[in-house]
């Protein structure tokens, strides 16, 4: 089963838009300010796009060190360089706040996106502490909002974090989609960059094979014909950048080789 958003594309490739520090995060860059955001966001757009990805997600991975819940300066800076760079999307698109559900709805609707990623359920031991994401709220406000046909994509194991939760993966999954109506689930490594376990995309994709399962980490050339036979689709961001550096601008080239393999898959 593949998403909407994906077009004719059998399996989708979602490429990471990776904003600046944002204002009120510590590396946020004050004297380049929202222009500085917005350039070069948008330079990394036309690089993606020139590379052939499917669909494009922005998200504030430098907002580091991360926290559980929105700021109100954070959001509101980050709708603003989406929604200016919006114009130069040829591909759908999704958004992500980092980590909060709620905040990534909010922002999903705000700017029009095709779909929102976060950590929607579970309970986290974390670096950013207890982590109690809460579905119920996510979901009840897409709904109070009328963007019912924004797509909700479940992250089930997060990064920076070790579950609490004793119960295998694939039980999670299958429960995410029972109880709380994900839209699709994706499976990620320990840490940003890092691979998922194969097993795990296997004993997910066996628990609901009617839902879309996407690789959420850790994608790379040398590993996407076989996480691609199992997985619908994938998420990257560290593989696209120079020197496959989470923090480096994109590297057009490693995109196009990228695409080039998915296209002959």
């Amino acid at each position: 089963m593949t998403l909407e958003f994906f077009g004719s594309n059998r399996k989708g490739v979602i490429a990471m838009a990776h904003i600046g520090a944002l204002p009120g995060s510590p590396l946020y860059d004050a004297d380049g300010g929202m222009a500085k955001l917005i350039d070069e966001v948008a330079s990394d757009i036309e690089k993606l796009q020139a590379g052939g990805v499917h669909c494009i997600m922005f998200g504030n991975e430098n907002d580091r060190p991360y926290q559980l819940k929105a700021c109100p300066q954070s959001l509101a800076a980050m709708t603003a360089v989406v929604m200016a760079v919006k114009p130069m999307l040829k591909v759908p698109f999704g958004v992500n706040y980092l980590w909060d559900p709620v905040g990534s709805v909010a922002l999903a609707n705000a700017t029009g996106a095709s779909f929102a990623r976060e950590i929607f359920t579970g309970l986290f031991a974390s670096d950013m502490g207890m982590w109690e994401p809460n579905a119920g709220e996510a979901l009840r406000l897409r709904r109070n909002l009328g963007c019912t046909e924004l797509k909700l994509l479940f992250n089930i194991n997060a990064e920076f974090a070790s579950s609490l939760d004793s119960r295998p993966i694939e039980l999670r999954a299958k429960s995410a989609v029972f109880s709380s109506l994900a839209d699709a689930i994706l499976v990620s490594g320990p840490l940003t960059g890092q691979s998922a376990e194969t097993s795990d995309l296997c004993k997910v994709r066996e628990a609901v094979p009617d839902t879309p399962l996407l690789a959420n980490t850790g994608v790379r050339i040398d590993n996407v014909q076989e996480i691609m036979s199992i997985a619908d689709g994938c998420v990257i961001g560290t593989h696209f950048k120079v020197d496959g550096n989470t923090w480096n601008k994109v590297d057009a080239d490693r995109v196009k080789r990228f695409m080039d393999v998915v296209d002959s898959l």
